[in-house]
């Protein structure tokens, strides 16, 4: 097969088209790179500024990248809102690769319509990035994306390419639970790919105190994340048990650097308002770190998974994130088996040349479904 993968998103493209390939399938990426973390792309179409010179040379190099966006067949999105343009510039675009390539499939990977206007007026969840039980949650990103995605040309750009496309493809138990309930037909659960280190130094050695903790920052998207009570717990525990933890704090960096600082490290702290583990943890995971974070029992149902359960799960409050974190501290034993656990749990759900066969195998049910 021919197949365009369009966009990135914590270098899951990227990680999809390897195993595509060693698949023996033609496989093209156009994207960005996810702007700072330089993932890599076979294509890269940056736009690289808000200013209308920077717009109209975007638009040029987009144009004349247009005619080689044909004849695939399959076209995957990674997000409705696929291209550094206003939803009223992309609609054509999409209309164009629609017209002229076989099958258009939509990756349900991030923030999108139907994530937010099911968080905002649905509760489908216990808690969530916008409301914990029935209290909503206040915070700058969330307030920044109900403004960007519900009632505006981007959100009604996101709904016509749900219903117009050949499938929606969630990656975490929380998108297909907002895509299913709407597109049961056409919604097709394939978890992340990941490609597992050859090494896995941190595993293999034994863990001794200090236990060695890491956390990644997006400081604009501190508190909607929770990385904000992750790290104030962390603090609370380093000053209480100076000599049995360290930790290290990376904040916006290339993937490359990112990976480098966090190998080593005995734990990662990500996503204390998620149900399931994301590219960032599972990533670590597959290094041999212990993940912290969204754990739930849902996220193993959805994978079939009954016997590995590495995860550390967090309730969303500074009390419970203190309590995981002081439990493992003065338990270090644990670690070893949690670590082996979390690089299993990796390889037999997210290893990159099963979820491509995955992919494989739904690109081929499409192409013969009409």
């Amino acid at each position: 097969m021919r197949i365009l993968l369009l966009g990135e998103y914590s270098n899951v493209h990227a990680t999809l088209a390897e195993g595509l390939r060693e698949l023996g399938h033609e496989v093209v990426v156009v994207s960005d790179g996810d702007y700072i973390y330089h993932y890599k792309t076979d294509i890269p179409l940056c736009r690289e500024g808000k200013e209308k010179w920077s717009a109209i040379k975007y638009v040029t190099k987009l144009l004349m990248l247009l005619p080689k966006l044909r004849g695939f067949d399959i076209v995957q999105l990674v997000n409705p809102d696929f291209l550094s343009l206003k939803a009223e510039r992309q609609l054509p675009v999409y209309r164009y690769l629609r017209h002229n390539n076989r099958r258009v499939v939509l990756g349900a990977f991030g923030n999108d319509w139907q994530w937010v206007h099911s968080g905002l007026h649905e509760r489908l969840f216990r808690y969530g990035d916008f409301y914990i039980g029935d209290t909503p949650r206040e915070n700058a990103y969330a307030r920044m994306l109900a403004k960007e995605w519900i009632g505006t040309m981007k959100g009604e750009l996101s709904q016509m390419v749900a219903k117009d496309c050949d499938a929606i493809v969630p990656c975490l138990y929380e998108y297909d639970k907002c895509y299913r309930q709407v597109y049961p037909e056409k919604t097709h659960f394939i978890p992340l790919p990941v490609k597992t280190p050859t090494t896995k130094n941190t595993c293999e050695r034994e863990t001794h105190l200090p236990i060695k903790f890491f956390i990644g920052i997006k400081r604009h998207m501190m508190d909607y994340k929770g990385t904000d009570i992750m790290l104030e717990a962390l603090n609370i525990m380093k000053e209480k048990y100076p000599d049995r933890c360290e930790v290290s704090i990376a904040e916006d960096l290339p993937f490359e650097q990112y990976m480098e600082m966090m190998s080593g490290n005995d734990v990662i702290l990500d996503q204390l308002y998620s149900y399931t583990p994301a590219m960032n943890a599972l990533q670590a995971m597959a290094m041999g770190l212990v993940c912290m974070g969204g754990g739930e029992p849902e996220n193993y149902e959805i994978l079939h998974e009954k016997d590995l359960k590495p995860i550390i799960n967090i309730q969303p409050s500074l009390d419970d994130t203190c309590r995981a974190l002081e439990q493992l501290i003065m338990n270090p034993h644990q670690l070893s088996e949690l670590k082996r656990q979390s690089i299993q749990y990796v390889e037999r759900h997210h290893h990159y040349l099963k979820v491509a066969h995955q992919y494989a195998d739904l690109y081929q049910h499409l192409l013969k479904d009409k």
